[in-house]
């Protein structure tokens, strides 16, 4: 058992909202996050009950809290209560800040808690007056703004489906995700900043309006709210608040679909994630208050778009009474810094990012002591493993005495599977444990629990309130069962290779499909990354599997700070390193230097477009990806033929 890089003290412990929820429930806590999360998946109607009365959820919680199926995703949770989630996320009532916006060119903006509540009423009105009803579709093409959250809230108040994407998404990104669900109205901005430059969205909206005939409607807002820009046939957002505030808020059922996010998309057209009202809204609750922390009054960002699962997460905080921060445009724009300075002025609480930020200050060798970082009192990281030396940077550099969570699940249930806690330590590379209420494992190929220090497949045995209610457009449930149920009979099949430890706690180890089997020995891609994106000279890897002479070859491609040239002596490095601190299994066949490592839009690697490339298959759809035309390098590599 390694050595815990933090450990909650007896009095953070005893001052948690989870050791106070053990006393709601009358749970004689030992402060022991195992024997809790295993109590509460032994008994989940309970669980789910008192945590619906401990969040103060308003609705009616009804009388049956889950309805069992003999098909997994067919049971439901709380099938008789009724709620509305923009009246749980309003509830609130204050002059105080409740969104402050910050642009990557300085500029700020925000709203109080009780113009929020106004805006959301008004605009709520106004969608009633163009004649959208409950389950009609809304799409958002919107950089992150206090705009896009207000319209949010309205059609969540309404009944009515969000489904957002960045407008960093070209064209045919944001066609393929709006056309499949037909949205009435289109919801946009005239322009975003990114790494310095002012880009247009609105020449954009009218290719994606011409494509997608059941959009009648766009509404429009200023980035800058300063600029009162009048808009050529779309109808000004400003204009929408004009309206008499509609303070009704009627109430759902717990499934009704709150929105739709999408899958990357980068192994066909992307699938349409279906979520629920209630769902999310518990799940959320869980996650913030008994993981994080968090509570009325504080102060909560996450580094996101609107294109990716963590902004919904984000808005979700606004439950607990917290205030949200929004930050738009590139994390490291004007200054390597600026997200960490955010921080400081705002005196966040909770910071969120991707784990390949904090590689970016890492391999920078950035050091935060000239900041005051005293009000952070979590950081948590997702969205790709974080790397063991990542979290020491963590601490040595950014800050000493901090709760890192490292977290994970992702858009299929718009939460976390695995991710932090107050009564557990934080070990280097770990995340600390499971999330309460949900029977999290890790299986064999043959579909069997592992035993700690293997790895496996990461399910879930039990149904859980955050699954997705369906996939839009997929009327048989095909696609769905496909997605989730194809691997282990009525198991949820998360498509993570993942580690259990002797500590409780999990090490993600990549994507299932981007395992790599050399020899038959299933091996994490993020093993050898940890070795790789340790040493000076590279700033990142990428790491597939080419078939070759009925085996598998292992292939890692870098790219290196200051585009220095990969010698002999550095690929012997690279080699002799991963050999000792994995295993010759590991070791890569070949290594090559690369300009550029292709990603999503939400910066995670894609690796399995790399592997499509150089195994000579399709790529099916390269809109999904954020750099497509760094494709180009991997096709038809000599080093590959040899």
């Amino acid at each position: 058992m390694n050595t815990p890089l933090w450990q909650p003290s007896e009095r953070l412990k005893e001052d948690s909202l989870l050791q106070d929820f053990c006393k709601f429930i009358n749970f004689k806590s030992s402060k022991n996050f195992k024997e809790l999360w295993h109590w509460s998946i032994t008994n989940p109607d309970e669980f789910w009950s008192k945590f619906w009365d401990y969040s103060q959820i308003l609705g009616d919680k009804g009388s049956v809290i889950i309805k069992r199926d003999k098909t997994f995703n067919k049971s439901r949770f709380f099938p008789d209560s009724k709620l509305n989630y923009a009246e749980n996320i309003l509830k609130k009532r204050s002059n105080k800040i409740a969104i402050n916006f910050l642009s990557e060119k300085g500029f700020e903006e925000f709203i109080s808690w009780n113009e929020l509540y106004e805006k959301v009423c008004k605009f709520s009105n106004y969608l009633k007056k163009i004649k959208l009803k409950k389950g009609d579709r809304v799409a958002a093409y919107v950089p992150n703004k206090i705009e896009s959250i207000i319209s949010f809230l309205a059609c969540a108040k309404n009944g009515i489906i969000w489904s957002s994407c960045s407008p960093d998404f070209g064209v045919q990104g944001a066609v393929d995700r709006f056309k499949q669900i037909k949205p009435k109205l289109l919801i946009t901005s005239d322009y975003y900043f990114y790494n310095g430059k002012k880009i247009d969205i609105l020449d954009k909206v009218s290719e994606v309006q011409k494509q997608i005939s059941s959009i009648q409607n766009i509404i429009a807002f200023n980035y800058n709210s300063k600029e009162k820009e009048v808009f050529k046939n779309l109808t000004h957002f400003e204009d929408t608040l004009k309206e008499d505030l509609d303070e009704t808020f009627e109430r759902f059922e717990f499934n009704h679909p709150i929105y739709i996010l999408f899958s990357s998309g980068t192994t066909g057209k992307p699938k349409c994630i279906t979520h629920g009202t209630g769902n999310v809204l518990i799940e959320h609750n869980k996650e913030f208050m008994l993981h994080c922390d968090i509570r009325d009054n504080e102060k909560l960002f996450y580094y996101t778009t609107t294109g990716w699962m963590m902004w919904n997460w984000l808005v979700g905080g606004l439950a607990t009474g917290s205030s949200i921060f929004l930050f738009d445009g590139a994390p490291v724009y004007p200054k390597i810094d600026t997200l960490l300075e955010y921080c400081q002025n705002k005196n966040i609480n909770l910071f969120g990012v991707s784990a390949k930020y904090i590689d970016h200050l890492k391999n920078e060798k950035y050091n935060s002591k000239n900041l005051d970082l005293s009000s952070i009192k979590i950081i948590t990281s997702t969205g790709s493993p974080l790397a063991e030396e990542s979290f020491k940077y963590v601490y040595e550099n950014i800050k000493k005495e901090v709760h890192l969570a490292s977290i994970a699940g992702g858009t299929d249930l718009v939460g976390c599977l695995v991710l932090g806690n107050l009564f557990s330590n934080v070990y280097k590379g770990e995340i600390q444990g499971q999330s309460l209420g949900i029977d999290v494992d890790v299986f064999t190929v043959e579909g069997k629990s592992t035993a700690d220090g293997d790895k496996g497949e990461l399910v879930v045995k039990q149904p859980f309130p955050s699954m997705p209610i369906k996939f839009w457009g997929d009327e048989t449930g095909q696609k769905y069962y496909k997605a989730y149920f194809s691997r282990y009979e009525n198991v949820w099949h998360h498509g993570d290779f993942i580690e259990r430890t002797k500590n409780n706690g999990f090490i993600m180890r990549g994507r299932s499909d981007a395992t790599l089997n050399p020899g038959g020995v299933r091996i994490g891609t993020s093993e050898i990354y940890q070795q790789v994106e340790d040493i000076d000279f590279i700033t990142e890897g990428l790491v597939v599997g080419q078939d070759f002479k009925d085996d598998v070859r292992i292939i890692l491609f870098v790219t290196t700070k200051k585009n220095q040239e990969l010698d002999d002596e550095k690929i012997s490095l690279i080699k002799t390193r991963i050999r000792k601190n994995c295993s010759p299994k590991h070791v890569p066949g070949i290594i090559i230097k690369t300009p550029e490592i292709p990603r999503t839009k939400s910066g995670k690697i894609v690796e399995l477009a790399v592997k499509q490339i150089i195994n000579g298959e399709k790529i099916n759809n390269k809109e999904a990806i954020a750099n497509p035309e760094s494709l180009r390098f991997f096709e038809n590599l000599p080093q590959l033929k040899m």
